[in-house]
């Protein structure tokens, strides 16, 4: 087997999806992105988050599925502000799964589907 990664699958929200985490995750880096002709489109792209390779892309074809909250990312914070600020910036027209609180598993748990469909595991110890 060569790799395996994350491949996420937009219905026309990639390219919106790619900037809007850029701006929660700054070292978010864009390895590579390309569009389909003649819209802005994602073809594939390539993102790399603290050592996660994810493929981005929007679908051809309308479908009737898209994301399931069990497959999220899991993101240790730094502080409680950081797991704060995250959880305030995602909830943005997304809704909380697992609301902020302490759970035992951790000081500060939540799970959040973004707008886009996105499932983050964000927790703080």
């Amino acid at each position: 087997m060569k790799s395996a990664t994350p491949f996420l699958m937009f219905q026309g929200q990639a390219n919106e999806a790619i900037e809007q985490y850029k701006k929660w995750f700054p070292d978010l880096e864009v390895v590579s992105l390309a569009y389909m002709d003649n819209s802005q489109q994602v073809a594939m792209a390539v993102l790399h988050l603290k050592g996660l390779k994810l493929l981005v892309n929007d679908s051809a074809i309308q479908h009737e599925f898209t994301f399931t909250p069990s497959t999220s990312v899991f993101i240790e914070c730094d502080s409680e502000e950081e797991i704060n600020c995250f959880v305030a910036q995602m909830l943005e027209g997304g809704q909380a799964l697992m609301p902020l609180n302490h759970y035992g598993f951790s000081k500060q748990f939540a799970w959040i589907q973004d707008r886009f469909g996105m499932s983050w595991q964000l927790s703080y110890d």
